[in-house]
């Protein structure tokens, strides 16, 4: 795409987060040439990936007036996805030589070391000079009138205790989406007797020595701390809504974990009854069922809302038109390769800002945001499935990487992507650590070697 003939300008831009997306737009704007500021509420780089034992005084976390805590990372934690195809682009997650020991070499590594991962790439790239800690952002909103730009960021230092009211340019939300809990409805659940939790506060098994638990969820989270609680508990039982009605299988290599389909009701007497017409008398039931988009902070006048957790109207996940270019959000979509789409994201994001790259009228992007929802309905997809990829996001990826002239994700990474999904099908138990893609690696290793 040819670029626009205007000149480049530089503009004052606020980063809010310094997690994976963070970091990348941080670095993106400045090599485009603005000046950033990165707002995070913790004491460090790393966002989600940063593992910590404490757990919120309300195991559900729906108490809005509860101590909020950044992580939802348990400590059995391992990847999903191979480290040659997590990494940024320029940047590969590779095992570095001469690190420590205490780094993990696996393909499919900890927790741990992904956040190793992020601080080496803001070290690397100088991005913490930019970066106010322990600051929390309490209020973004535009400044003066509709369309001048400019937003009011009020924020706080938690332990100086500074608060600051300043004006930026533009805006880039990165804060994450996995912080507020979203729960299955349980017909009788009110007068339930037994612990309800949501997985966002479990870290180890221990606690559930001896117990009867139900998971509720289907996705990556259930499966590893079903198996995980599997360990020590009495009977784990996995409840998911996608499950066909009389499911009720015991997991092979274990004889205390059972798939069912969902909840049919809970009774006061501590038992749980399934669709498939099991009842099991239970101690703990805990959600897996993922989180919400949420933007406290955020004051926009009703131009973007969360409605049944679709954040919109967004253009192409990253642009409110109401605001475009001056408020953009990385890290929207998910069921996705999230660091190379941040990457991609991030460039485009500099690019717009600086003029060197056009986006369409506000009217255009508002049709095609309306065209898309209107598809989405006629193919009776729900609301909260609206930022949800998979296959498509090399689709997306491949327009923003012409928006910004550089190169397409690599073939390799793709098949890699999709290799360890048919993998993790079939062998959910081994998939991380036996694999036959050793081709696609060594074709990693040598676009890494151009780096």
């Amino acid at each position: 795409m040819a670029p626009s003939l205007s000149p480049i300008r530089s503009h004052h831009v606020a980063v809010i987060g310094a997690g994976a997306a963070g970091l990348v737009a941080a670095r993106e704007l400045r090599r485009e040439g603005h000046s950033v500021v990165v707002f995070e509420r913790q004491k460090q780089v790393g966002g989600t990936w940063i593992y910590t034992d404490h757990i919120e005084p309300d195991p559900l976390s729906v108490d809005p007036t509860r101590s909020v805590v950044h992580s939802s990372v348990y400590g059995s934690l391992r990847t999903n996805l191979p480290r040659e195809c997590m990494g940024y682009r320029d940047f590969p997650f590779v095992v570095r030589s001469g690190v420590s020991e205490s780094r993990d070499p696996r393909r499919f590594p900890s927790h741990g070391e992904v956040l190793a991962y992020l601080q080496d790439f803001a070290k690397e790239f100088a991005i913490e000079e930019m970066i106010r800690f322990d600051t929390a952002v309490v209020k973004v909103a535009p400044a003066a009138e509709e369309g001048s730009g400019k937003w009011r960021i009020e924020s706080t230092e938690k332990e100086k205790k500074v608060l600051r009211d300043e004006i930026y340019d533009a805006v880039v939300v990165c804060n994450g989406h996995y912080i507020e809990p979203r729960h299955a409805e349980i017909p009788g659940i009110s007068s339930w007797p037994g612990k309800e939790m949501h997985s966002h506060n479990y870290r180890i098994p221990e606690p559930f020595r001896d117990q009867v638990v139900v998971l509720i969820g289907n996705s990556a989270s259930a499966d590893d701390i079903s198996r995980d609680i599997a360990r020590v508990a009495k009977e784990v039982h996995v409840a998911c809504r996608s499950n066909e009605a009389d499911t009720y299988i015991e997991r092979p290599g274990y004889n205390n974990l059972w798939m069912h389909s969902m909840i049919e009701c809970v009774h006061k007497d501590g038992s749980v009854v399934f669709q498939n017409g099991k009842t099991i008398s239970v101690d703990v039931i805990m959600h897996c069922t993922g989180y919400k988009y949420h933007f406290p902070f955020l004051e926009t006048n009703g131009n973007v809302t969360v409605d049944d957790n679709r954040v919109g109207p967004l253009y192409k996940d990253v642009f409110s038109p109401a605001f475009a270019p001056w408020l953009s959000f990385v890290g929207i979509p998910w069921k996705v390769v999230p660091f190379p789409m941040f990457e991609l994201q991030s460039k485009w994001i500099a690019g717009v800002l600086s003029g060197r790259i056009p986006l369409p009228s506000k009217e255009d992007m508002m049709m095609e945001i309306k065209t898309l929802y209107s598809t989405l309905d006629a193919q009776g997809i729900a609301k909260r499935y609206t930022h949800q990829m998979g296959i498509s996001q090399f689709e997306y990826n491949s327009w923003l990487a012409s928006q910004c002239g550089c190169s397409e994700t690599e073939e390799w990474r793709k098949e890699m992507y999709f290799a360890t999904g048919v993998k993790k099908r079939a062998h959910p138990e081994t998939y991380r650590d036996e694999w036959d893609d050793h081709h696609l690696v060594s074709q990693a290793y040598q676009d890494f070697s151009l780096y």
